[in-house]
């Protein structure tokens, strides 16, 4: 199905809506204890629980508007069902905070994998978006990989050895500026590798 285009702004409401979302509930609601069915949950497993029907909604309306969703959106909404539904029934946040680590590890292995194979299923995923020469995308690939490796690494350690607000905020603004400033950092790769030419701008 052809990927409809819709207001840029819109879009991005729905990508980053649920997890500003997320953030500013948790604020509101950390430091209180919620009793429900004789069990207590804290601020952090409520918000939680409230954040995996508005994210599905989110994702939802994005499909019903666009007619597409990536296999990154698709994989992270498994995920986060799976590790956000773990941190509600056990009422342990400690799944829920593990999910970024395993989405990171899950995306290098499958850039790693198809490195192996001598290909970029990267540039399958991303092939309209940068117009890059094969050798571009195989080294792009290659960081990228080693750059979620890296990503996955620091969220263990955050959540391991810091508070949970530490955490919350690492999660909502630190690893969303990590992959903006990654991308940033590509400048160079980019300019030489490209396969865009002046008679195409």
């Amino acid at each position: 199905m052809t990927e409809r285009k819709i207001n840029p702004m819109l879009k991005t409401g729905l990508e980053l809506g649920p997890i500003l979302g997320f953030f500013a509930a948790y604020l509101w609601l950390k430091d209180r204890i919620f009793t429900i069915g004789g069990m207590e949950y804290d601020g952090f497993i409520v918000v939680t629980a409230g954040f995996i029907p508005v994210f599905l909604l989110a994702m939802g309306l994005l499909w019903f508007l666009t007619g597409h969703l990536s296999r990154m959106q698709v994989v992270t909404a498994v995920l986060i069902v799976v590790f956000g539904g773990l941190s509600v029934w056990f009422n342990d946040p400690k799944f829920f905070k593990m999910k970024p680590t395993i989405i990171y590890l899950l995306f290098a292995g499958v850039l790693v994998a198809g490195l192996l194979r001598g290909q970029s299923w990267l540039q399958y995923v991303m092939d309209g978006v940068m117009p890059l020469t094969n050798e571009g995308w195989i080294i792009l690939t290659r960081r990228l990989a080693a750059f979620f490796f890296g990503l996955a690494v620091l969220n263990e350690l955050v959540w391991r050895l810091m508070s949970e607000e530490s955490w919350v905020y690492f999660k909502t603004f630190g690893l969303t500026a990590a992959i903006f400033l990654f991308f940033m950092a590509q400048g160079r790769l980019f300019r030489d590798h490209s396969t865009q030419t002046d008679d195409d701008v």
